[in-house]
């Protein structure tokens, strides 16, 4: 069974930085790849960032690409989502999801239950 623990969100001014966190009980963590994907409010779930099992490939949204940095620890079994420049569309329910593979090109098998990012002007 998949459990995935966010952390770290808040409420942040525009301009500001928050780091997420990820704690993620899988017992072959290395062998998916990992992502974070995010949904305001009246607006569809869309992936902000992922990253391969061995970290070597990622993918960004456009809007948040120099912005967000994706990255893991295998050892901990942990992602994070580094947030810089924040802006206030930035706001949303941020979630971490688990790959059904090690590629980012496969589909996400599961996520978290959220945490939420409020960017203010």
């Amino acid at each position: 069974q998949v459990q995935l623990v966010e952390s770290g969100g808040g409420l942040v001014q525009a301009g500001g930085s928050l780091r997420l966190s990820c704690a993620a009980s899988i017992r072959t963590f290395s062998s998916h790849a990992m992502g974070w994907l995010r949904q305001a409010p009246g607006k569809a779930r869309e992936i902000v960032a992922a990253i391969s099992w061995s970290g070597e490939s990622t993918y960004y949204l456009d809007s948040v690409k120099g912005r967000f940095t994706i990255s893991r620890d295998n050892a901990i079994h942990t992602v994070y989502l580094q947030m810089n420049s924040l802006k206030p569309e930035d706001t949303a329910v941020y979630y971490c999801a688990a790959y059904g593979s090690r590629k980012i090109e496969g589909a996400i098998g599961s996520w978290g239950q959220g945490t939420q990012v409020t960017v203010s002007l």
